[in-house]
C-alpha cells in the first residue's frame, strides 16, 4: 500500500516499552507498526536520533476564551500548545458563561473549533442543584467529564467564579456537600470522571485575612496562608463523597504531600480515584520566589522541598497518574503588585513538555513514565484512549518527536500565549520537542509552527478508566 506518511528510524516509546521502528500513516489513522523499508509513502519524516512519542495530552488549560480573553483566547493557547509539542488539550470549563448545560456546551465547540490549532477536549462545570440534572444531557453531547471548583462563590448573573468574596456581595454561595454527592451520583452513572480544585476556602478566607493583618507580604505568609492541610480537607471529603457516589474522583494540580497519601491511601483500597499534579509543583519550591516573584503565585501554592520530594515519590510509584500545566493566563500588567494583591496563575501550555523532558534527563522519571504520564494516562481518564495517547493501528497518528540531546532555554518572548507570565524565564532545559503531528500533519518543526490549523474537537471514544 501507499502511505501518507512514514516517521522513520525513530525510537519509540510508550507505557512499556521503547522500541525501533517505523510507523505508517494514511488518512489520519496510524496503521503499520514495524520496519518499512521500500513502502511507497507520499512523504517522510526521519527521526533518526530521536524519541516519537504518542502526541503529548495537556489535560488542564484555562483558554479564558469567551469571556476573559484580554489574558488569552483559544488561538494563541493553541498555538503555544502546538510550539510546546502539545497535540490535544482539554479546556477547563470555567469561562464566561461557563459550560453550564448542553446548550453551553454546544455554544463552546462552535467558538472553539475555527480557533484550535491542535485537537481539543471540554470539560463540563458542575454548580450543584444549579445544573446537577443537566449533568446527563451534557454528558450525551460530548464533554469528556465535569469539573467542581470545590467552595468557590459565583457570580449570579455571569456564574463566573468569584474568588475573594467581600461581605455584601451579591454572590451565589458554592455547592453545599449534599448537593455535591446528588451531583457526584450522576456523574458516576454517565461513566466520566468528575475532577476537583481542591483546598479548602473556608479555612483559607480565615488565615488569608490573619496573615493580610500581620502586613507582610513575603512568600512565607502566602503560604501561612494557605497551609497543606487546606487540600488535606477538601482531598479527603471528595474521595469519601465520591466513593459513596460511585463516581470516579480526579483530583487536580496535587502540591501537598498529604494529598499524594490520600490517593495512594483510597487507590489501595480499589476505590474511583486518580491524581494530577504540575510541572512547578516538581521543579519550583518556595525557593525560588526570590527569582521568579509573584509570577509564581499559584493556587494551589508551590510549597517547600518536602512537599515536592513526597510529590515526585508519588509520581515515580504511580500514586499521581497524570500531569498538566494548569495554564491559567494572565496580563503581565495584572501580575504587578505583592504577593496578595495579583491574581493567581502563570503561562504553561508551552514549557509542561521541556520542563518534564529536563525532569527525565535528571533521572526523576524515565522516558515511559513520561509517556503515561502525559498521553497515555490522560486519555485514560478522560475516555479518549485508543482514539489519543497512544501508537497502536486505528489510532489518530498524533506524534510528538523529541530530541534528549538538545538544549533550550525558555523565553518568556518565545510564548506564543497572550500572556507571557511564566516562573520559568530564562532557564535552560535538557530535551525539547523538536516536531508535532496531529492526525499525521506536521504542525510544529523546532518550536515553531507549520502548516494548517487542523485542531478539531475530540468527544470522548469510551468511559473513563482509573486502573490499567
Amino acid at each position: 500500500m501507499q502511505y501518507d506518511l512514514i516517521i522513520k528510524n525513530g525510537e519509540v516509546v510508550t507505557s512499556q516499552n521503547t522500541f525501533s521502528a517505523d510507523i505508517g500513516v494514511s488518512n489520519g489513522k496510524i496503521v503499520d507498526i514495524g520496519m518499512l523499508d521500500g513502502a511507497q509513502t507520499r512523504e517522510v519524516y526521519d527521526a533518526k536520533g530521536k524519541y516519537v512519542f504518542p502526541g503529548f495530552i495537556d489535560e488542564h488549560v484555562h483558554s479564558r476564551d469567551p469571556g476573559l480573553t484580554h489574558k488569552e483566547d483559544f488561538t494563541h493557547l493553541t498555538q503555544s500548545a502546538a510550539a510546546g509539542g502539545v497535540t490535544t488539550v482539554i479546556e477547563m470549563p470555567n469561562t464566561v458563561p461557563p459550560v453550564s448545560d448542553e446548550a453551553s456546551f454546544y455554544s463552546k465547540v462552535e467558538h472553539l473549533s475555527p480557533k484550535a490549532f491542535v485537537d481539543f477536549a471540554l470539560l463540563g462545570m458542575v454548580l450543584g442543584d444549579l445544573n446537577t440534572k443537566k449533568l446527563q444531557a451534557m454528558a450525551d453531547a460530548g464533554v469528556v467529564g465535569f469539573k467542581l471548583f470545590w467552595g468557590y462563590y459565583l457570580n449570579p448573573k455571569t456564574l463566573e467564579l468569584v474568588y475573594n468574596p467581600s461581605k455584601g456581595d451579591d454572590v451565589l454561595p458554592p455547592p453545599d456537600d449534599g448537593q455535591i454527592f446528588d451531583a457526584f451520583h450522576t456523574i458516576g452513572q454517565t461513566g466520566k470522571a468528575v475532577c476537583i480544585h481542591a483546598e479548602n476556602s473556608a479555612v483559607i478566607s480565615r488565615m488569608v485575612e490573619i496573615e493580610k493583618n500581620k502586613g507582610k507580604t513575603d512568600y512565607l505568609s502566602f503560604l501561612s496562608s494557605r497551609p497543606s492541610f487546606t487540600e488535606a480537607l477538601t482531598i479527603q471529603t471528595g474521595i469519601t463523597i465520591a466513593n459513596a457516589a460511585g463516581a470516579h474522583l480526579h483530583i487536580l494540580h496535587i502540591a501537598a504531600g498529604e494529598g499524594v497519601d490520600l490517593v495512594a491511601e483510597a487507590r489501595n483500597k480499589g476505590m474511583k480515584v486518580t491524581g494530577e499534579t504540575c510541572p512547578h509543583y516538581l521543579t519550583l519550591t518556595d525557593q525560588d520566589y526570590p527569582r521568579a516573584g509573584v509570577n509564581m503565585k499559584i493556587y494551589p501554592p508551590i510549597r517547600e522541598a518536602s512537599h515536592q520530594d513526597r510529590l515526585w515519590q508519588g509520581v515515580q510509584q504511580g500514586h499521581i497518574q497524570a500531569i498538566g500545566s494548569d495554564h491559567a493566563p494572565h496580563t503581565e500588567e495584572e501580575k504587578v503588585g505583592d504577593i496578595w494583591n495579583v491574581p493567581a496563575g502563570a503561562t504553561g501550555v508551552q514549557t509542561i513538555v521541556p520542563v518534564m523532558l529536563d525532569s527525565v534527563a535528571k533521572g526523576k522519571i524515565t522516558l515511559n513514565q513520561l509517556a503515561s504520564l502525559l498521553s497515555e494516562a490522560p486519555a485514560r481518564i478522560w475516555g479518549l484512549y485508543g482514539k489519543k495517547g497512544v501508537i497502536q493501528p486505528n489510532a489518530d497518528a498524533d506524534f510528538t518527536i523529541v530530541d534528549m540531546n538538545a538544549t533550550m532555554t525558555i523565553r518568556k518572548d518565545d510564548l506564543l500565549s497572550k500572556s507571557q507570565v511564566t516562573p520559568y524565564d530564562g532557564l535552560t532545559m535538557k530535551g525539547a520537542p523538536v516536531a508535532s503531528f496531529i492526525r499525521g500533519r506536521q504542525v510544529m518543526s523546532d518550536g515553531k509552527l507549520v502548516g494548517e490549523r487542523i485542531g478539531e474537537f475530540v468527544k470522548p471514544v469510551g468511559k473513563s478508566e482509573y486502573k490499567w
